[in-house]
């Protein structure tokens, strides 16, 4: 199964369109008009779309990964990394994109 993403509001926005531009399946906060909610709604949401979330917030995420491992709960998949210019963010995404599908990024945290 393809690789669906959501890119939360810390992630540019442009990054949805240009990875829809070559074809994957994103979108981001501000099109599904979930800007200003808390991590775990971010999350929730995802997981509920079968989407691997992806954020320059690590820290928070690591924290709630693991906090839905000691819960015996699963999400899509996280996607963390350090703030980069849109460009770099892209690039490294479509590597990852290329190796990991649906089900291997299930329960799991990647960084970029």
């Amino acid at each position: 199964m393809k690789l669906r993403i959501f890119l939360d509001e810390d992630i540019h926005a442009a990054l949805a369109v240009a990875l829809r531009k070559r074809g994957h399946d994103a979108v981001h906060a501000v099109e599904e008009k979930r800007l200003g909610l808390s991590d775990e709604s971010q999350l929730n949401f995802a997981t509920e779309e079968n989407r691997c979330l992806t954020t320059f917030n690590i820290g928070d995420f690591v924290r709630l990964h693991n906090r839905w491992i000691d819960e015996s709960r699963e999400h899509a998949g996280i996607i963390v990394s350090k703030q980069l210019p849109v460009g770099e963010s892209l690039r490294r995404l479509l590597v990852l994109l290329q190796r990991e599908s649906g089900d291997s990024m299930r329960g799991q945290v990647r960084f970029l």
